[in-house]
């Protein structure tokens, strides 16, 4: 199994994909908190927070992330080595476990190098170090599972297709709507008293209250459970293959 992660990150690392995701999460989020007239520019705001990294890193997560995992099973597919693959000595879980974990380490580090603009903001406060830190890493770690879970989906979505700009888009609706679609239909008449739980059911929720600095084990649970249910959804969606 680490043979195959560290095969999966090397492809990755090995070719302009990889740090092509870094360099555009960075860019756009940098320019977003930087360089943009909008809400989120640090300098217009003129208070020593990066709230808006974390208003803004989940809506790159929902097309960067799709595109880090759109060929792990699609592209094997495709080209007939996932046949290959599976006759390793290796269980169907593992395989995309070390799929998985290589897709995350790649998002980690997508997201390591935004520590420059929370330590930016540390000194551009009065004084020095004039910020919320628990409420910033709080949301970094929030970051840190959304991702993780984007990523998931995504490794089920390209289990779905030997389409990878398929797997792409559903990768991308599925994110979206496990992310803000229960925040848009929780107030629907229709649901009545269970509003707030089907508010809960979304991972937004969840992300937001962790962005508040407090590490609730229940939306550690949750991440957690969204991720396991993917995954296997994954195993079984490959073990219905028919070569």
């Amino acid at each position: 199994m680490y043979s195959l992660f560290q095969k999966e990150l090397s492809s990755f690392l090995s070719s302009l994909l990889g740090y092509i995701i870094i360099v555009v999460f960075l860019v756009v989020v940098g320019l977003f908190l930087w360089v943009f007239p909008t809400d989120f520019n640090i300098l217009d705001y003129g208070y020593a927070n990066v709230d808006g990294l974390f208003i803004i890193a989940p809506f790159v997560f929902l097309f960067l992330i799709p595109a880090i995992t759109m060929r792990s099973f699609a592209d094997e597919r495709k080209t007939g080595t996932i046949e290959l693959l599976f006759t390793r000595p290796l269980t169907d879980m593992q395989i995309i476990l070390a799929k998985y974990f290589a897709s995350v380490v790649l998002v980690v580090l997508a997201l390591l190098p935004a520590l420059i603009y929370f330590f930016s903001v540390w000194q551009l406060g009065l004084p020095a170090g004039n910020i919320d830190s628990g409420g910033f890493w709080g949301s970094f770690i929030g970051l840190l599972f959304l991702g993780a879970a984007f990523t998931a989906i995504g490794i089920f979505a390209s289990a779905l297709s030997d389409n990878q700009v398929v797997s792409f888009v559903l990768a991308i609706l599925i994110s979206a709507f496990t992310y803000l679609g229960f925040e848009f239909i929780y107030s629907l008449e229709i649901f009545g008293s269970f509003d707030l739980f089907i508010r809960s059911l979304g991972m937004s929720a969840h992300y937001s209250s962790i962005s508040r600095g407090v590490i609730d084990s229940r939306d550690v649970l949750y991440f957690l459970s969204v991720m396991t249910l993917f995954l296997f959804l994954t195993k079984f969606i490959l073990s219905k293959r028919k070569w």
